[in-house]
């Protein structure tokens, strides 16, 4: 992810990182994609089931998904092993995590292994006393998803009302004194959404919006078409900066960040180069601290079932099951051959992020996104909007 608010706005300092020697147990959550060690953060994919029907749903979640799931001391064995390694942050995801009974108790045991517990919802099943359970057991932060504002969202969601659902889960998680923010996947249908959705943190004092970047991946891999041309993207990322920026300087400073395309990282160290500010390589220092895209290093994912995949988009690939072996030693084990290629990936990439000059920075991007459209996993990413001029290649 790419700090837009923390790079172009100037909340985050290389210093801030360094004064915490940049190790993932000592880093406060803000700072955890800063770290050295790339300690991953887990996105555990509780359930497949889910409430809506989302268009561009990697998971292909629905209500009647009915494959196997962990239970419940099963899953208290996983965050035990997870704990112990010394994952920093566990992201309960789905489907829907809060159709699960169990979620709850899972977070809290969570918290008091000493990780923080993160849910990632799609903020309509969060009743006020499902938000004071939230906040009771520790959850650090709720992210919930939205694809535009009304009309917009529900033709995404698959639901009328789902919107108002959304805003009401939100409203009640603020009252219960939780950290609560938007999360909002870009295309070409929902793009000029943008200035609404910043328009909504603002009126409901939303403290932070993360913008995602399309991923073909599950259902979303029916969407290629529908992710944004470069010029749109550049467009977009433009807008996100603007919007940002206009925030801080009206004295409402808010957490913006894009995820799930690291050209962002060097696409705003150029346009704060071209402006003249004078904290351009200080922004630098930390774009080389975050090193890009970390799948298969600092993020993996845990599916419903125990497989465990290099992230949340990557599932058609599995280098094992915590049911037959802990997480901490299918992550360390090198001896599949992608698990080893992904800890060094910049050694495989191909084309024009083989030649980049900001590779150490982008981390070769999405391998999974570059698979979906090419059939080869270390092809350039397809959605890498850089010109060759940019990259220094011409």
């Amino acid at each position: 992810m790419i700090g837009i608010s923390k790079l172009y706005c100037g909340t985050v300092e290389p210093s801030d990182a360094l004064r915490y020697g940049r190790r993932t147990k000592e880093l406060p959550a803000h700072l955890l994609q800063f770290s050295e060690d790339k300690k991953p953060v887990v996105v555990w994919n509780v359930t497949r089931r889910c409430n809506l029907s989302c268009v561009h749903c990697y998971a292909h979640a629905d209500a009647s998904a009915q494959e196997r799931e962990m239970d419940y001391e099963q899953g208290l064995n996983l965050l035990k092993d997870l704990s112990d390694y010394g994952v920093p942050v566990v992201l309960f995801s789905g489907g829907e995590p809060l159709v699960r009974k169990e979620v709850l108790r899972w977070a809290g045991f969570a918290v008091d292994k000493g990780m923080r517990a993160v849910i990632s919802t799609n903020g309509t099943l969060i009743t006020e006393r499902i938000a004071r359970e939230l906040k009771n057991i520790g959850i650090s932060y709720v992210g919930v998803s939205l694809d535009g504002l009304a009309s917009i969202n529900d033709r995404f969601r698959g639901k009328d009302g789902a919107f108002n659902d959304a805003i009401k889960g939100i409203k009640n998680s603020q009252d219960a004194g939780l950290k609560v923010g938007l999360r909002f996947t870009i295309n070409k249908m929902n793009y000029r959404e943008i200035p609404g959705i910043f328009q909504l943190i603002e009126e409901l004092d939303i403290q932070r919006v993360c913008f995602y970047h399309l991923v073909y991946a599950g259902r979303g891999s029916a969407l290629v078409d529908e992710d944004l041309s470069h010029s749109q993207t550049r467009d977009v990322v433009d807008l996100i900066m603007d919007m940002t920026k206009d925030l801080h300087e009206r004295g409402l400073p808010k957490e913006v960040l894009t995820v799930d395309n690291h050209a962002d990282g060097p696409y705003v160290y150029l346009r704060m180069k071209r402006e003249g500010s004078p904290r351009a390589e200080e922004v630098l220092k930390l774009l080389k601290m975050n090193e890009g895209n970390n799948s298969g290093k600092g993020i993996g994912c845990v599916s419903w079932d125990g497989s465990v995949h290099a992230d949340q988009f990557w599932r058609h690939y599995s280098f094992g099951n915590v049911l037959e072996r802990p997480f901490s030693e299918i992550w360390e084990d090198t001896a599949d051959p992608l698990m080893a290629k992904l800890k060094n990936k910049k050694k495989f990439v191909k084309g024009r992020c083989e030649r980049c000059k900001w590779l150490d920075i982008c981390g070769g991007n999405f391998r999974v996104r570059a698979e979906a459209v090419t059939g080869d996993i270390w092809a350039p990413d397809p959605a890498c909007y850089l010109t060759d001029e940019e990259i220094g290649i011409t």
